[in-house]
């Protein structure tokens, strides 16, 4: 991994073979400060497999990945499977990743509200619930890059739509850039300013609406249904061309839905 020009990570060419099975075929993806990149695709896409090798756990066959120097990732995980018989609190849960100062992780779990949570025992907790326990954890490491694997799996509708409010928040507040992997465009279109569909391949790329109409995310997931877009107006200091690239410093204020 190398140098920057702007960006936290790149993903250039990545080619990667498991079992004898292509998996992912010239791959690339870039993520920049302030800005939230979804992976879209069916299963067996190659997402995860993306995802792992973006985290350093996979290396791939090709291709490269260049990274911002010393840059920080925050994950979170699709989910966790904690023992029912394991006497765990939601703080001692956080902890075990090391020690905390209390006033950080005050501000942290009211950052993504569930400071009541703090004493419950973490096998109480909802799904929508969880998912925030495991990004206040994901945050603690103050990361430049959050990298979420379907945060909203096992949250009902509405709560998946105040979680994907709340990454946005997150990116705009703290500034880092976020990727995530979902299965469904519709659901964090407000959220997101730059959609990959992935199958084995970049099938499209580019701002949610144009990818929901192109003809390969169509034959993948079938036709966008008109009214299901959220409007949601962000605030960056840079804006998009057409395929999501970055390309000027100026104050933005775009409108999706």
């Amino acid at each position: 991994m190398g140098g920057n020009t702007g960006f936290l990570i790149k993903a250039s060419g990545l080619k990667v073979s498991l079992g004898g099975k292509q998996i992912l075929d010239h791959v690339d993806l870039e993520v920049h400060p302030k800005e939230v990149v979804t992976i879209i695709g069916p299963n067996g896409a190659g997402k995860t497999t993306l995802l792992r090798i973006i985290l350093g756990l996979l290396t791939q066959d090709s291709g490269e990945i260049t990274q911002k120097p010393r840059m920080k990732i925050g994950y979170v995980p699709q989910k966790i499977t904690v023992d029912p018989t394991l006497p765990l609190t939601v703080r001692r849960f956080l902890s075990l990743g090391g020690k905390l100062a209390e006033e950080q992780l005050a501000k942290v779990l009211t950052e993504v509200g569930i400071g009541r949570l703090l004493d419950n025992p973490i096998q109480t907790v909802s799904g929508g619930e969880m998912q925030r326990i495991l990004l206040a954890r994901a945050l603690m490491r103050n990361p430049d890059l959050l990298v979420l694997d379907e945060p909203a799996q096992g949250v009902d509708v509405t709560g998946q739509a105040e979680l994907y409010d709340l990454i946005a928040n997150i990116r705009t507040e703290r500034g880092c850039g976020v990727l995530l992997v979902s299965h469904d465009l519709h659901m964090v279109m407000s959220a997101t300013d730059r959609v990959i569909c992935l199958n084995g391949h970049v099938c499209c790329a580019g701002h949610p609406e144009a990818v929901s109409a192109d003809p390969e995310y169509v034959a993948l997931f079938g036709k966008k249904v008109a009214g299901t877009f959220a409007v949601y107006h962000h605030h960056h200091d840079h804006h998009h061309n057409a395929h999501g690239e970055v390309i000027d410093d100026c104050k933005g204020d775009h409108t999706h839905g």
